[in-house]
């Protein structure tokens, strides 16, 4: 499932991630199982508001791989 983060266009960040719900540009979006609760909450709460699916990456080190970063990250989405 996460092999799509490889090669799309996406933000990373829950920041970025949060805005880019918010102005209905995110097709798909990623939160990490083991990401804060308050990240968690924030990002299902946006993609239930914006009508956009939520996949859950198993631990913020594997979803920061698949995206080609070199860090964790919370969260991730790709963009329409």
């Amino acid at each position: 499932m996460l092999e799509k983060l490889k090669n799309a266009q996406k933000v990373v960040g829950t920041r970025r991630v949060l805005r880019a719900i918010q102005a209905g540009e995110v097709q798909e979006a990623y939160v990490a199982q083991d990401a804060d609760l308050f990240i968690v909450r924030q990002i299902r709460q946006a993609c239930n508001d914006a009508g956009v699916r939520m996949v859950e990456a198993s631990s913020m080190k594997e979803l920061g791989r698949a995206c080609g970063i070199e860090v964790k990250t919370a969260s991730a989405a790709i963009l329409k």
